[in-house]
């Protein structure tokens, strides 16, 4: 499990290096990530390794909101200067989700509509 998280490791260490290296407007774990998906595709017998390590950083994905939730914490003035645009913001982002969901879902289901054989 040390090997297959330290591999996971490397490619956030090489999207944070690509993205610093070419100034992309992207984080690096971002980069990582589409690096890491690149290699899956490319070597897909890399994914019986980080399969077991992945599955349990996600049963544990719960810790790592607890740094974000400290930074939320120590910024509480500044939230609390400006709520009403965060208030406004969230809703309208949710509501923005809501309706691009929405329209893929309906794109979806009319193409999985088209290809199934009439009964």
């Amino acid at each position: 499990m040390v090997f297959t998280f330290s591999i996971l490791l490397i490619f956030q260490c090489l999207g944070e290096g690509l993205v610093f290296a070419l100034g992309l407007p992207i984080p690096g774990p971002v980069a990582g990530m589409l690096l890491l998906l690149a290699a899956l595709t490319a070597f897909p017998a890399l994914l019986d390794k980080l399969e077991d390590t992945g599955n349990e950083l996600l049963r544990h994905l719960s810790l790592l909101f607890v740094p974000a939730g400290v930074g939320i914490m120590a910024a509480a003035s500044s939230i609390g200067a400006h709520w009403l645009a965060l208030v406004l913001s969230v809703i309208g982002s949710t509501l923005i989700a809501m309706a691009v969901t929405a329209l893929v879902m309906r794109a979806a289901m009319a193409r999985t509509a088209d290809k199934e054989p009439p009964p």
